[in-house]
């Protein structure tokens, strides 16, 4: 999502984007640092041994957080047929770009080249859908919201290498890494002090400082070795504004007259139109995390003889990823089809 910005308010949009209700998505950065700190402090660190390097490890995180929203935006563009037919052609030209590039990179490039390139992609999908969403907010010049944006992904690569990659780095590799991090958020904290001059609301300045401090409380955690909460802050943040953004449209695009079969099945059940995009999303991403690979493995064992390992959490899931990364850098535009159904509050 990028530059996502009102310039009018449409009457068929009755349900309005809230950017309070935006930032107050952010109390996430506190909540994570005050519990760090009574770990630390009053429970000796009980928590830290309990908590795994890695919110990935817990299929119950993997179930709610990730994949869930980006099942949830391929259902809102695979079952809308008027956004699948306007971007089919740019849909099938990705596809082909991702068969052909991971066809001839798993042959020339290492596992962990492939990894850091999508890696890099993940933290740069979600830190521009953020400060995209407050782009329109903070009214900086060009420069200073680019050198700010790319501050923040410079240390969100980082910390994300730091994290993901720990057990394969040597002590001074690992060292390095945090060092390079530690300069991406001093300069990060720089560009946000010196953007602050060009502010000219007090919620705009708040919600840039907000953005900043995904990354600043990130990397803390990071060097305190809290990976699990690192994690999980920008990503709780990423996928609840994601979510906001497609309950909103679904809302305006459906409510009391569905346009897909979807909307249609769910008003002959009655059921509420807030609530079905992420129902069968969460229900998607369980059947498809729990037994995909499972049933997957047991049809080709049975027809072809042989199992292919991870074809779904990995194959399948992997590719809707990236096209979410694709995808979402253009369908959330100003003048897009999903626009018309997307308003703020002013």
């Amino acid at each position: 999502m990028t530059d996502m910005t009102a310039t009018h308010v449409e009457t068929d949009t009755p349900l309005a984007v809230s950017f309070k209700l935006l930032l107050a998505l952010y109390t996430i950065i506190p909540l994570c640092l005050i519990l760090q700190l009574m770990d630390s402090f009053v429970l000796q660190g009980a928590l830290l041994q309990y908590l795994p390097s890695s919110p990935s490890h817990f299929l119950l995180f993997q179930v709610i957080f990730g994949t869930p929203h980006i099942l949830a935006s391929t259902v809102l563009l695979a079952s809308n047929k008027d956004y699948f037919a306007f971007y089919q052609k740019k849909i099938l030209i990705m596809t082909l770009a991702i068969m052909i590039f991971f066809a001839i990179a798993s042959q020339l490039l290492s596992y962990y080249v492939l990894y850091i390139m999508v890696a890099s992609w993940t933290v740069y999908h979600v830190l521009k859908q953020q400060h995209g969403v407050g782009r329109g907010i903070y009214k900086l010049p060009n420069w200073a919201f680019y050198l700010l944006l790319w501050s923040s992904i410079g240390a969100g690569i980082s910390v994300y290498m730091g994290i993901f990659l720990k057990d394969t780095l040597t002590i001074q590799q690992a060292e390095w890494v945090k060092q390079a991090a530690g300069g991406f958020v001093a300069c990060l904290l720089f560009t946000t002090v010196w953007c602050q001059q060009y502010m000219t609301t007090r919620f705009g300045s708040l919600f840039m400082w907000a953005n900043s401090s995904l990354i600043f409380a990130s990397f803390y955690l990071y060097i305190q070795e809290y990976y699990f909460l690192s994690i999980l802050i920008p990503r709780l943040v990423h996928d609840a504004t994601a979510y906001v953004f497609y309950v909103a449209h679904d809302v305006n695009k459906h409510a009391g007259h569905p346009q897909n079969f979807l909307y249609r099945w769910a008003a002959k059940i009655r059921l509420n139109v807030f609530i079905v995009l992420p129902l069968v999303s969460f229900a998607l991403t369980y059947l498809l995390q729990v037994y995909g690979d499972q049933w997957f493995e047991a049809i080709t064992r049975f027809f072809f003889g042989m199992e292919i390992r991870q074809a779904i959490t990995v194959g399948l899931i992997g590719y809707f990823s990236l096209m979410h990364y694709y995808t979402e850098a253009f369908t959330w535009k100003y003048g897009s089809p999903y626009r018309k159904y997307i308003r703020f509050k002013p």
